[in-house]
C-alpha cells in the first residue's frame, strides 16, 4: 500500500505528535506503507513552515527523511473533472505513484474524500487508519 502525503498531512504531522497524520509516520516505518511525496508538495510545506512554530520546524527534517520522493506529474492522459486548482499536481502525482492519497484539505479534495479517482483512494489519515483496523 503506497501512501501519497499531501501538504496538509505533512504540516499536521509536523505540528502535533498526536493525531492521524503523525500516526501514519509511526506506523509507516513498521508497516509496508511507503510514504510518498513530490517536490511540489515539499515546496508548499517549506513555504508554510515560516508561519508555524519552532516545534513544527524542528520536526520537519526528521519527517522529511521518511518520505520517498517521486517526480511531479502535471498532466493526465484521461479526463479529469477537478476544478482549476493548485492541487491538480498533487492529485495527478498521487494517481501516478500511490494507491492512496492522504489529505486533510476538505476545501479542494472534499468531493473526493472517501471515494476513488481512477482507482486512487482519497482519504484523511484517520479514515485510512480506521480502514486498516477493520482489515
Amino acid at each position: 500500500m503506497r501512501l501519497f502525503l499531501d501538504t496538509s498531512v505533512l504540516l499536521a504531522a509536523c505540528g502535533s505528535a498526536r493525531g492521524g497524520s503523525r500516526e501514519i509516520f509511526r506506523q509507516g516505518t513498521a508497516a509496508p506503507w511507503p510514504l510518498i511525496s513530490t517536490p511540489y508538495v515539499l515546496h508548499e510545506v517549506e513555504n508554510n513552515l515560516d508561519v508555524l512554530d519552532d516545534v513544527c520546524r524542528a520536526n520537519w527534517p526528521h519527517l522529511q527523511e521518511q518520505l520517498e520522493m517521486r517526480s511531479d506529474i502535471l498532466t493526465l492522459n484521461r479526463p479529469a473533472v477537478f476544478g482549476p486548482s493548485k492541487d491538480r499536481p498533487i492529485l495527478f502525482s498521487a494517481l501516478a505513484w500511490a494507491d492512496v492519497l492522504l489529505t486533510l484539505d476538505h476545501r479542494d479534495f472534499g468531493d473526493l474524500l472517501g471515494n476513488n479517482f481512477y482507482g486512487l483512494s482519497v482519504m484523511t489519515p484517520g479514515m485510512f487508519l480506521e480502514s486498516r483496523k477493520r482489515s
